[in-house]
């Protein structure tokens, strides 16, 4: 029997936050990323807000989804499965990202990756996860 499939694309990141709020705002305010669905609003047992990522595969939304999750207990840093979520964006809009990053007092450093011509841009989100802004050179 053969696999018959492969995957061509990123559909979802999830995030369990320890603090929702923050995060959503993050993602929100500080990166600029578009609200497909708003977990704020209403009373549900579990909050969860969709982002809009771009485009995927086949007519697929990626998208990052951040869970309320107040009993988190997740590691960040070295001791996390999660290594760093990339998000993508043109070269020439790194360095306005930088500088607004550190005018919001957020970490910000490039780091070169020339093996594969990017450049990333590295923050950290509020649960203390490192974000990647990532961009292919010109």
């Amino acid at each position: 029997m053969t696999r018959g499939f492969t995957p061509r694309a990123l559909g979802e990141v999830a995030i369990r936050c320890r603090d929702y709020a923050a995060m959503v705002d993050f993602y929100e305010n500080m990166i600029g990323l578009t609200v497909l669905e708003d977990g704020r609003r209403g009373d549900a047992p579990q909050r969860i807000t969709f982002f809009r990522l771009g485009e995927s595969f086949g007519g697929h939304t990626a998208v990052l989804a951040l869970f309320e999750d107040a009993k988190a207990t997740a590691r960040t840093g070295a001791c996390s499965s999660l290594h760093h979520i990339a998000l993508s964006l043109p070269w020439d809009e790194q360095v306005i990202a930088k500088e607004w990053l550190e005018a919001h007092d957020l970490p910000a450093r490039f780091q070169d990756f020339d093996w594969v011509g990017w450049r990333g841009l590295f923050t950290r989100d509020p649960d203390g996860n490192t974000v990647e802004l990532v961009a292919a050179a010109p």
